[in-house]
């Protein structure tokens, strides 16, 4: 269901849109970003758990269909099958979504800032029984969009101009609270006897189900991961210090707020200055991708168009076109 479209056949518009790349944008990037060879020679340390009987795999077997749930054998799969079949759909990409979810697990700067996202948003500054005796889970949303944001505009706003193959890169839509179901709770006990075990009891653990554009509101497949919070990033959250962001048109400096939606842009800007793919988070767009994009500049009232809508009022690279979304009243 549509509750409005961006029809400009009406009363012909011109839309000019201004895109600038600060001078110094590659050179602070190579200066913080992770390495490939780190990247490369830690992959085999984020072990993948089988769906359905959690034995730590060498080699997983994924769901041909859709890629995102992954098996032991062929007898785990069929199962799992009666849970797995309501939410598998079909996706273009061969690979799915799990090297992207792995590498950016992997990254130590991108999960700092999630980390320091999810202590803000989760209240494990104030509240010092979160992630102890009361867990906590995290739904983080991700995408894949342009890295060129003017093939993002094309999109977005229905242009025919746009290329059929398109670079794209991974973008971290949105990130929410949700309430652990009983197995889930079980998994997260078991989570914090093992940091306890490790000497990490003063810190606070919980879940993070990462979600890809293949998923609902409310059902889907998620890759799961044990979020441990040390001490200096509730430091840093409880200190909240303001981040600086420079224009790269006027070179004018602005202090936002520390909260964790600017985490999550801090995020995406430093993906997306990452030309030549050292994070491997960058790939080829599908049509399931392009979309996305484009039901949103439609306006569409479905979940990912939703959370792409938000993402876009909130993060000022998209502040021209956040002014072409209309108000539903």
């Amino acid at each position: 269901m549509s509750t409005g479209t961006n029809n400009f056949s009406a009363t012909p518009t011109v839309v000019v849109l201004q895109h600038a790349t600060h001078p110094e944008r590659d050179k602070q990037f190579r200066a913080i970003a992770v390495s490939s060879e780190f990247l490369k020679a830690n992959r085999k340390m984020l072990r993948i758990r089988c769906t359905q009987c959690q034995m730590s795999l060498e080699k997983p077997l994924k769901c041909a269909k859709c890629k995102s749930v992954w098996y032991c054998s062929r007898e785990c799969q069929k199962k799992h099958w009666s849970t797995h079949k309501p939410r598998c759909h079909e996706v273009e990409r061969s690979s799915g979504a799990l090297k992207f979810i792995r590498m950016f697990i992997l990254n130590p700067l991108l999960m700092s800032f999630l980390k320091i996202g999810v202590a803000i948003d989760c209240d494990l500054i104030d509240n010092p029984r979160i992630g102890f005796d009361v867990p906590f889970g995290v739904r983080v949303d991700i995408a894949i969009e342009p890295s060129d944001v003017l093939d993002f505009a094309g999109l977005y706003l229905g242009s025919k101009s746009v290329g059929e193959k398109l670079q794209g890169m991974v973008q971290v839509n949105a990130m929410a609270q949700y309430e652990l179901t009983p197995e889930r709770v079980d998994k997260w006990r078991e989570a914090r006897a093992r940091h306890d075990a490790e000497g990490f009891a003063k810190d606070p653990v919980g879940l993070v189900d990462f979600i890809d554009s293949t998923c609902t509101e409310h059902s889907g497949n998620a890759a799961t991961v044990e979020l441990h919070v040390p001490r200096v990033i509730l430091d840093i959250a409880k200190a909240r210090e303001p981040f600086l962001l420079v224009s790269a048109v006027t070179g004018a400096e602005t202090r936002k707020p520390m909260s964790a939606m600017l985490c999550l842009e801090t995020i995406n800007m430093h993906i997306r200055a990452d030309k030549n793919n050292q994070l491997y988070l960058r790939t080829e767009m599908t049509d399931q991708d392009k979309q996305i994009i484009r039901a949103a500049g439609r306006n569409e009232d479905t979940h990912l168009a939703r959370l792409l809508q938000a993402k876009i009022k909130r993060e000022h690279l998209y502040a021209d076109i956040a002014q072409l979304i209309p108000r539903v009243v």
